[in-house]
């Protein structure tokens, strides 16, 4: 097929879209059925957040600059019991969060990735790492031998630091929202894309800090100087890195250069959650089987009992967990736009709405490579 005949069946897809927006919907249609969905798996989601970020935190504060961190999943409390239940895979799979963390450090953007290779940033962080090594004849020698090493370091601790920052509030929004829609509260996806929004933004300008104790004293390595805020700073960074581009999944492409599988332009990257493929969820070597593995303990019973009730009942769970997850992940993103937004999308203000078309055109278009319009 050709690009122009590709493009023929696109625009009539892009301009109902568009339209939906502009009407006060969300990029995913409205329906008894969506909402549900959406709000069920959010629910499950808060919980596996909550988790997940009180992890990343622990390791930015507690296992800043250690090597070998065997015990950093334990979150400070370390157990025979819980070791046994650790290698019976009987827990939280923090590796999932650990994921999500590498994409944002590998793709950056924002102001934080630009503070990184500031010199602000390597002073406080080599100020840090000399308190670290004072004690620790090894991690001297391997600074004195590659003294960019631990600074590479410093700033993968604080993507740590900066995704359990930004879950810190997700997490609660996310059982809020759930707490709502059973109180009758939430009574459309609207609702939920409304109730995300006004979180995104009472939460926008909430500055971003990250300090370490070593030797009992405290190093700012992300000052408050720094003027990084929670929406510009961690969460519009997180949802490029996550939402949009991430990683090719491992044994479904090659990584072989010569294969030509994957782009050789970071900014063609389209293997984020929005344009994942659900089908091979469950199988080995695929990311987000283990968030899915995780959100499964936590469904609510209406939920749980739609999934149950379906053609396949158990048997493709994680796959109807995933694709719950992405409808509910077009909600969010439907939220971040319409924060980002110039002006609110259903203005009728012809110099607001062409300031907003040129803002909606390149999300559109990127949108119409993703899972949207499987979507019903």
């Amino acid at each position: 097929m050709s690009v122009l005949s590709q493009n023929k069946i696109i625009e009539p897809a892009l301009a109902a879209v568009k339209q939906r927006l502009e009407s006060g919907g969300a990029l995913l249609p409205d329906s008894p059925e969506n909402l549900l969905e959406v709000v069920g798996i959010l629910k499950s989601y808060g919980v596996v957040l909550g988790e997940y970020y009180r992890n990343l935190t622990y390791i930015s504060e507690h296992q800043f600059l250690v090597f070998f961190p065997f015990f950093k999943f334990f979150n400070g409390d370390f157990s025979l019991n819980k070791l046994g239940r650790h290698l019976w895979h009987d827990r939280i799979n923090f590796e999932f969060a650990e994921y999500c963390m590498k994409a944002m450090f590998w793709h950056g953007g924002g102001g934080l990735d630009a503070y990184l290779d500031s010199e602000e940033f390597k002073k406080l962080a080599k100020l840090a790492i000399n308190a670290k090594v004072v004690r620790n004849p090894l991690t001297a020698l391997v600074n004195q031998l590659f003294p960019d090493f631990l600074l590479e370091q410093v700033r993968l601790m604080t993507y740590y630091s900066a995704l359990g920052y930004f879950w810190s509030f997700m997490s609660p929004l996310f059982l809020d929202l759930s707490d709502r829609y059973d109180r009758g509260e939430v009574k459309s996806i609207p609702d939920v894309v409304q109730h995300v929004q006004n979180g995104l933004v009472a939460s926008a300008s909430v500055p971003y800090i990250y300090k370490v104790s070593i030797n009992g004293k405290d190093y700012e390595i992300v000052p408050a100087s720094a003027n990084l805020t929670f929406l510009m700073d961690t969460a519009v960074p997180y949802v490029e890195a996550v939402f949009f581009r991430s990683f090719p999944f491992r044994g479904t492409v090659s990584y072989n250069a010569q294969a030509h599988q994957i782009s050789t332009e970071i900014s063609q990257f389209n293997y984020g959650v929005l344009y994942a493929d659900h089908l091979p969820v469950g199988g080995a070597g695929i990311p987000p089987t283990l968030l899915m593995q995780d959100m499964r303990h936590f469904l609510p019973d209406y939920l749980h009992e739609i999934y149950k009730k379906s053609d396949r009942g158990e048997e493709d769970l994680l796959v109807k967990i995933c694709l719950s997850f992405q409808k509910s992940m077009f909600c969010v993103t439907t939220a971040a736009l319409r924060g980002l937004a110039p002006h609110a999308l259903e203005t009728e203000d012809p110099q607001e709405k062409q300031a907003n078309d040129k803002f909606l055109a390149p999300f559109l278009d990127r949108l119409s490579r993703s899972r949207l319009y499987t979507m019903q």
